[in-house]
């Protein structure tokens, strides 16, 4: 199939696999299974999901190299998390050293990376954007441009959405980021309750399905690509949201 977003070429369903099989390739930044260990313990089916029910007394990671962490990608990701009230409904307001951070990041991941670089490229050459300037900005309105969830608040963004995670309606809603995880879970406001899906592939990154208590507030599947660098997740859900709008 063919789709085309305003202002670019048509994007068919199989550059779509090429260009995201290319970005995986590319992500030199991954974890290793000699950096990160998950002990996945209980699995569920999928009419288990909803049971609440705490079936794995470990953590889920069990071991992570420090030094992961410190690269320039992640440490940027890392400094943008507790930028966000997790409470829909209330309003979200930057300081200008949080604004700088989201810059930062933008910088890090786009034109300091292969699969930054790449994504642009692919783009580019499509029509979507004439410079690296005007893609950087529309990522920047894309992921951190505030929006309402509720009650009119400028309370929400695409990136508090999908990689911090939000609560709305007594429910965690979003949260896909397996550091955001990881960082939470190492506070002791995380407890892995179990997992439904865990694959396709045998080393990181893999995709696991999880059933967890976010510090009171549950989650009946909350996916995570599990060990991939920020660059990668940034990517892989910019190419879909600008390729796919709507979808």
């Amino acid at each position: 199939m063919l789709f085309s977003s305003s202002g670019g070429a048509a994007i068919s369903d199989s550059e779509l696999k090429t260009l995201s099989e290319l970005l995986y390739a590319l992500d030199s930044n991954k974890a290793s299974p000699f950096e990160l260990e998950i002990d996945t313990q209980a699995r569920v089916s999928d009419s288990q999901t909803s049971s609440r029910k705490d079936l794995s007394p470990r953590p889920l990671f069990s071991y992570l190299d420090s030094s992961l962490f410190s690269k320039p990608t992640f440490a940027a990701f890392l400094a943008l998390l507790d930028n966000y009230q997790r409470y829909t409904g209330q309003t979200e307001r930057f300081s200008s050293a949080q604004l700088a951070e989201q810059d930062t990041f933008l910088r890090e991941a786009i034109s300091n990376t292969e699969i930054g670089q790449e994504l642009y490229t692919f783009f580019h050459s499509k029509g979507f954007y004439s410079s690296e300037a005007e893609f950087i900005y529309d990522l920047k309105m894309m992921w951190f441009g505030l929006y309402s969830r509720n009650n009119n608040a400028k309370d929400s963004s695409g990136f508090e959405h999908i990689f911090a995670g939000e609560v709305k309606n007594g429910k965690v809603s979003g949260f896909h980021s397996w550091i955001q995880f990881y960082r939470l879970e190492k506070k002791g406001l995380m407890n892995y309750y179990s997992h439904s899906f865990d694959g396709p592939w045998t080393t990181f990154p893999d995709i696991l399905g999880m059933q967890f208590n976010w510090d009171g507030y549950f989650k009946q599947v909350g996916s995570a690509i599990i060990g991939s660098s920020p660059e990668f997740d940034f990517a892989l859900y910019s190419l879909c949201y600008i390729a796919r709008p709507g979808k």
